[in-house]
C-alpha cells in the first residue's frame, strides 16, 4: 500500500539544508578553524603539563561562538560591498537568501552567548575580556576602516592576532611573555598573507571600493616590498623565544627555515608579480602558520615556557 506524499513536503528538505548551510556560512567556518587552532596553541603553551581537556574545550566552544558572531556581523556590515564582488556575491545576504535582521539577531546572540560562556565556564574572566575585545575591534574598528584607509589590513591584524591570547588567558588568567610573542608572530604573519589575497582579488576589491594597497598599486612594487619587509620582521620576531629562554636549537633552526621558506615566496612574487606567484605566497603562509605554532608549542614544553 502506497502512502500519499504531499507535493509540498519534498522541497522543504533541500530548503532547510540550504538555510542551515547559509547560517554556517555566516560564521566563516574555515577562518573559525584557524582561529581555534591558535587558541588551542595559546592554551597548551601556557598550561604546559597542567593542561586540562575540560577547560580547553570550554575555551574552544566560547571562542568559536564569538568568532562566528564576528564573522556574521562582518558579513552584515559588508553586505553591500559583497554584492559588488564576484567572489562574495553569492553569500547569503547579497544573494537575498537571508534577511538582514535575522543575521543581526543571530550574530548578536552568538556574541553574547560566547562571551558569557567564557566568563562563566572558566575560573578567571581574562579569556572573556580578550574575546570581547577581539570582537569589538574586528567588527567596530577593522571592518568599517576597509572603506576608509589602506592601513585597515595592519589595524585588522590586531584582532586577528588576539585568539592565542584568549587561550593563554584561559590557562593562566593573565597575559604573559609567551602570549606577547604569540600575538606578535600572528600579527605580522597576517600582513604578507592578506597582501597576497588582496593582490589576487584586487579587481574585485576595487569594484567594491575597498581600500587595499594592491588596489592602488598596479605594478605590485609597493605590495611586494611590503610582503618582503614583513616577512623579514616575522623571522626576527619568531626568534624572540630563544632570546629569553635557554637556546632550543630545534626551534631556532626550524623557525629560520620556515621563515626563509615564506620569505622566498615573497621574493619570487617581487620578481614576477602575477596572481600565480601571489597564490604561492598564500600557500607558503598557510604552511608557515601551523609549522611555527607547532615549533612554539614544542619549545614551550621543552624549556618550561
Amino acid at each position: 500500500m502506497k502512502v500519499a506524499v504531499s507535493p509540498t513536503t519534498l522541497p522543504t528538505v533541500p530548503a532547510l539544508r540550504q538555510r542551515l548551510a547559509d547560517y554556517v556560512e555566516l560564521t566563516k567556518p574555515r577562518i573559525a578553524v584557524m582561529v581555534l587552532v591558535t587558541v588551542a596553541a595559546g592554551y597548551l603553551m601556557a598550561a604546559g603539563a597542567s593542561a586540562g581537556v575540560v577547560p580547553l574545550v570550554h575555551t574552544l566552544i566560547g571562542t568559536a561562538l564569538v568568532a562566528g558572531a564576528a564573522s556574521a556581523w562582518n558579513m552584515w556590515l559588508e553586505r553591500a560591498t559583497d554584492a559588488r564582488m564576484r567572489r562574495t556575491a553569492n553569500r547569503p545576504l547579497p544573494a537575498g537568501r537571508l534577511h538582514h535582521l535575522e543575521v543581526v539577531v543571530f550574530a548578536t546572540a552568538l556574541a553574547v552567548t560566547g562571551v558569557n560562556y567564557l566568563y562563566h565556564a572558566l575560573p578567571t574572566p581574562g579569556a572573556a575580556l580578550v574575546a570581547a575585545l577581539t570582537f569589538v575591534t574586528y567588527v567596530a574598528v577593522y571592518t568599517p576602516l576597509k572603506l576608509v584607509t589602506e592601513w585597515n589590513t595592519h589595524i585588522g591584524a590586531i584582532p586577528g592576532a588576539l585568539p592565542p591570547v584568549i587561550g593563554w588567558c584561559a590557562a593562566t588568567g593573565m597575559v604573559g611573555w609567551g602570549a606577547v610573542v604569540l600575538f606578535l608572530v600572528l600579527l605580522i604573519w597576517q600582513l604578507p598573507h592578506f597582501m597576497a589575497i588582496a593582490w589576487m582579488y584586487r579587481q574585485d576589491y576595487g569594484r567594491a571600493g575597498l581600500k587595499m594597497i594592491p588596489v592602488t598599486d598596479p605594478t605590485g612594487a609597493k605590495t611586494s616590498r611590503s610582503m618582503i619587509v614583513w616577512c623579514v620582521v616575522l623571522i626576527v620576531v619568531s626568534l624572540l623565544p630563544v632570546v629569553v629562554r635557554p637556546v632550543d636549537w630545534v626551534y631556532l633552526v626550524g623557525a629560520v627555515l620556515l621563515g626563509g621558506f615564506f620569505l622566498r615566496s615573497t621574493l619570487r612574487f617581487r620578481a614576477e608579480r602575477t596572481e600565480h606567484q601571489a597564490r604561492r605566497v598564500l600557500r607558503a603562509s598557510i604552511l608557515y602558520l601551523p609549522g611555527i605554532m607547532g615549533l612554539l608549542l614544542v619549545h614551550a614544553l621543552v624549556t618550561g615556557r
